[in-house]
């Protein structure tokens, strides 16, 4: 039988993908709440019609839903994320999953007084097939021990479409913990890094003086104990791009190479999930458009059999860490 869901805000697209993920294994949602209006609405209520909006979040806390998936304002869904455990639900929570440590060490401290799981959806390397693949590749031993993992994540402003939260450092968490975290999650993954240390981090303002708030570049190099990172973020993928980012994520290991061109491949007619590998025997590119996305389908499994497979909750925990220590060290503080 299917999970149950509810959901605690919609405020950023990433629940399209979360909620469409779940239903594939067989979840079912009736309810959504969100904390006043959502650009995203008119299409949440068009792609998932069967959901119903409800003006107090208690309707979803206390009804019988196994798992909450939170997209709301970043700066919110730590707060949300521990109401929800706190009324006996798992929670699937949009990246980031925190925007302070203070917050990150309320929740961890929740999901060890109450035994619930707290996913954080790293969508770029969980519902990224190139990168699934590359795990697969890395895990088999095809580049040998990693030493490096280069990040490489432009994205489209898109600004007729974002709302007031977006050019607010408080509310958005800064450059380095949104999209960071995302990075930082697949450098630890492909490293198996447990000790990281920050070794250089900074975001700047370019482009939007009349918003001092915003961020639209960032870096962190990362030291690991098990490899080393270089991390790129902005916002400066042109419009002549056919997608939003041109994200593109390196390996480099002692025995060989891989280079993930995720969401297109410049100059190419548009294709997805492409993959470049070299080794010693080696010189090829794998098509990963029909590579499996596990991620959903072990969350399920995890929430029935109380695991943590799909993602071990420590390397959620350190993620966020690793992004907000790295924003902080940026802004000096």
């Amino acid at each position: 039988m299917g999970l149950k869901l509810g959901v605690l805000g919609i405020d950023h697209g990433h629940i399209f993908g979360m909620l469409a993920g779940m239903k594939a294994q067989g979840a079912v949602c009736a309810q959504y709440w969100t904390d006043g209006p959502a650009v995203t609405e008119a299409k949440f209520n068009e792609v998932f019609p069967e959901v119903a909006r409800v003006a107090d979040r208690r309707a979803i806390l206390d009804a019988d839903v196994d798992m909450v998936l939170i997209s709301a304002v970043p700066a919110d869904r730590a707060a949300l994320a521990i109401e929800a455990m706190e009324a006996g639900k798992d929670v699937m929570v949009d990246k980031p999953g925190c925007t302070t440590l203070e917050q990150l060490e309320a929740v961890q401290a929740c999901v060890e007084r109450t035994g619930r799981i707290w996913s954080v959806n790293f969508s770029e390397r969980f519902e990224v097939r190139s990168a699934v693949k590359a795990s697969e590749l890395v895990a088999a031993g095809a580049v040998g021990r990693v030493i490096q993992v280069v990040t490489l994540a432009p994205h489209k402003q898109n600004l007729k479409t974002r709302p007031d939260w977006y050019f607010q450092r408080e509310r958005y968490g800064g450059i380095l913990t949104d999209i960071g975290s995302h990075q930082v999650d697949q450098f630890l993954h492909f490293t198996g890094s447990t000790e990281v240390s920050v070794a250089h981090a900074m975001v700047e303002n370019t482009t939007m003086p009349e918003h001092p708030g915003f961020q639209d570049f960032g870096e962190m190099t990362l030291v690991g104990d098990r490899g080393h990172g270089y991390l790129r973020l902005d916002w400066f993928t042109p419009d002549g791009l056919p997608t939003w980012g041109d994200g593109r994520l390196f390996i480099l290991g002692t025995e060989g190479t891989i280079e993930c061109r995720k969401y297109t491949d410049i100059g190419q007619p548009h294709r997805t999930d492409n993959l470049y590998l070299v080794n010693g025997t080696r010189n090829e590119y794998i098509d990963c458009r029909d590579v499996e996305l596990p991620y959903f389908r072990l969350l399920t499994e995890d929430v029935k059999a109380r695991s943590y497979t799909a993602c071990p909750q420590e390397h959620t925990f350190r993620t966020m860490q690793i992004a907000i220590t790295a924003q902080m060290k940026a802004e000096g503080k």
